[in-house]
């Protein structure tokens, strides 16, 4: 080995991780109840390739672009790693011609972002999304997209918040303060960084780098600082005469009104907050727009809560920032084919969620391993090691259905077996005496009283069952919520 080789650093690349044992578990748990809710919804699951052609990405997320992450040319195609899961789903719309749909896709995504692990910021993260597409009355889809939001993390056992703004209302509000058109994504793209940074840093970008006038800024400042429910700041637009009179403003009041009456009879209307600072900088978002954030401990019930709240967005967000977010897009199905497909969708950050859920498990490692039981034997200075017996009893509960291990050694110690069997709910014990009866032990593991103990008074040796009553005595104890290892 040269110098050189020795020196390589064996480390993942900057904003990745390796994923193992209770960890990936934990995360697998996330995969598995997000899909459910998307099934529970009519979801039918696609699978994207994780490059696309570089012009398919092309103009699609305004300064976020810079993130992409671009190919070198291989064969006269130039590419780029996806950044989400949006674009790619448009472009099979329209590749496709599919006219409706209700889709989810689960996949990695790639962010040349500045990390912080710490906060579940990644450079390559895994998204979960689910999208309606098609054209049906108005903010009905948008509607079951919230319920879907809210059923993911009620079985997540997340208290949250979904943020809501109307890009229309933003819009209609940056032309009432004065925002010429052409610096209108610019500003909403500054006014998006409210979640991170206070005002004034907010506002001296957009003077400073956007070149808008300080009175423009300011009018903006009296404008997004203003959040409540749903009633709050529908009435707190429409009591602003400059800003009811807009055009923009009113089509964006009529689709919150209607979301108002949609989300208390689906039962999440206590979950949302209009929150006029929202902006969600991709260019492609054209009516409703939202991000979900974990609610703070201290939070307000919402019949305490003001009217309307003037506070910097940062003041509630979590440490983890959005966990999920998304929006109506209704022209970007249409840049790539010659018919326009109305799409609404939501993204949630698994790697943000699992960040949470892993903080609230604390110092209590999960399992590291999905095994129900493990089959061990021991004995005399006869003992062979009971291999082919062993090998029988895992079969028998393989078999059943029955997640099981044994030790891969032909005459294995009793404590190596024990450690071997740490995490694992139950032991199944083999001992010469009781197999020549048909016979062996079932113990539960986990209860400080070994078989290996010395002291025979404190010694649990399990129950003893047969050889045809094995699966059925397993299954039994593993439907019990008394197990110490679960």
């Amino acid at each position: 080995m040269t110098s050189k080789e020795a020196k390589i650093s064996l480390k993942a690349p900057k904003g990745t991780r390796d994923w193992s044992g209770a960890d990936l578990l934990l995360r697998d748990h996330v995969f598995e109840t997000i899909t459910n809710i998307f099934k529970l919804h009519g979801g039918t699951p696609l699978d994207t390739p994780v490059f696309e052609l570089k012009e398919i990405l092309a103009g699609k997320y305004g300064e976020e672009a810079r993130l992409i992450y671009n190919l070198e040319d291989q064969g006269g195609e130039l590419c780029a790693l996806r950044y989400d899961l949006t674009v790619p789903f448009a472009r099979w719309l329209a590749m496709n011609n599919v006219q409706q749909i209700k889709r989810y896709q689960i996949a990695k995504v790639y962010r040349r972002d500045q990390p912080a692990i710490a906060r579940g910021r990644m450079r390559e993260f895994y998204q979960c999304d689910f999208d309606i597409a098609g054209a049906y009355d108005p903010m009905i889809p948008d509607a079951e997209i919230l319920r879907v939001i809210s059923e993911t993390f009620d079985a997540l056992d997340q208290e949250i918040t979904i943020k809501l703004n109307h890009r229309r209302i933003l819009d209609g509000l940056f032309a009432v303060a004065g925002v010429p058109a052409e610096k209108t994504r610019p500003i909403s793209s500054a006014v998006d960084k409210l979640d991170k940074e206070p005002w004034e840093a907010v506002k001296k970008e957009m003077v400073e780098q956007k070149g808008l006038p300080e009175e423009v800024a300011d009018k903006i400042g009296q404008y997004v600082l203003n959040k409540g429910t749903l009633d709050e700041m529908i009435q707190f637009i429409k009591s602003d005469p400059n800003l009811f009179a807009n055009d923009e403003i009113k089509a964006g009041i009529a689709d919150m009104e209607l979301l108002t009456s949609y989300s208390k009879e689906l039962n999440t209307f206590d979950k949302i907050s209009f929150d006029l600072s929202l902006a969600r900088g991709l260019d492609y978002y054209t009516g409703l727009i939202f991000e979900v954030i974990q609610r703070p401990p201290n939070a307000k019930d919402a019949d305490e809560t003001r009217y309307p709240e003037k506070s910097s967005k940062n003041q509630d967000a979590s440490a983890v920032g959005s966990i999920a977010a998304g929006g109506r897009y209704d022209n970007l199905v249409g840049m790539y084919g010659k018919k326009q497909i109305p799409c609404v969708g939501i993204s949630f950050g698994v790697d943000r969620i699992f960040t949470i859920l892993k903080a609230r498990r604390g110092e209590k490692q999960g399992r590291a391993r999905e095994v129900d039981v493990y089959v061990m034997a021991f004995g005399g200075k006869e003992f062979d090691g009971l291999l082919l017996q062993r090998m029988s009893v895992a079969r028998q509960l393989w078999d059943a259905g029955i997640k099981a291990e044994f030790s891969a050694k032909v005459k294995p110690r009793l404590p190596q077996q024990f450690k071997a069997a740490e995490d694992v709910p139950l032991a199944v014990i083999l001992g010469q005496d009781e197999l020549a009866d048909g016979k062996v032990r079932v113990k539960v593991l986990g209860t400080g009283k070994g078989s290996e103990e010395k002291d025979d008074k404190d010694k649990d040796q399990g129950q003893l069952v047969s050889r045809d009553d094995l699966v059925q005595e397993v299954k039994k104890l593993l439907q019990t919520n008394t197990l110490p290892i679960r």
